[in-house]
């Protein structure tokens, strides 16, 4: 895997968090997106948004235009996602999004995921060899100790190296053990409702 090495991450490094909003699950209708672009894990620079479906394919198209649509784009970094699947099984492909907005991307989860539970609860929805595939095509998950050797996160990662990616992690995750941009954009969006 081509990994991008940063030469310097600064300690302002412009990072865009996206996580989704609350939806009722196995339902049809529309998701909330938030993109919250973050100066390292102090400063909130910007908010970006789209809407998904549920259950759908088009959470890499749509988060990969919405970055590439944002007046912050040429500012951007990396790219962090709240996992990599957004309303229900709306799978990004992180590998497909490194590749259309050419930023890295690293997905982070508080929880290992169980990949059984996960292709077992697939076997319910359409197409699930190929949201699956998505899945598989994240690589393994990694440990990283974010803040303490307590407070621990896990992340995918596509177009950076591994060892960059755990920095910049560390060093967004000022204020609890995930990204700042992260929690931002998990409680913007847990604000907005089911659309």
């Amino acid at each position: 895997m081509v990994c991008k090495k940063f030469r310097v991450i600064k300690p302002e490094i412009r990072v865009l968090g996206v996580d989704d909003g609350i939806f009722v699950p196995h339902s049809k209708g529309l998701v909330p997106v938030v993109g919250v672009v973050f100066r390292g894990g102090y400063w909130l620079d910007g908010v970006m948004h789209t809407k998904i479906k549920v259950d759908g394919f088009d959470a890499t198209a749509k988060i990969a235009s919405m970055i590439l649509n944002s007046p912050h784009y040429k500012q951007l970094r990396v790219i962090m996602l709240n996992g990599i699947t957004f309303a229900g099984f709306n799978v990004a492909d992180i590998k497909k999004l490194n590749m259309k907005t050419k930023l890295p991307v690293v997905a982070v989860t508080r929880e290992k995921p169980n990949f059984a539970e996960i292709r077992e609860a697939l076997k319910n929805l359409p197409k699930s060899e190929e949201r699956w595939k998505s899945i598989k095509n994240a690589g393994e998950t990694i440990k990283v100790y974010t803040r303490t050797k307590r407070e621990k996160v896990y992340m995918q990662y596509s177009g950076i190296c591994e060892e960059d990616a755990k920095k910049i992690l560390r060093l967004t995750s000022t204020r609890s053990n995930i990204p700042e941009a992260l929690r931002v954009a998990h409680l913007i969006a847990s604000g907005l409702g089911v659309a």
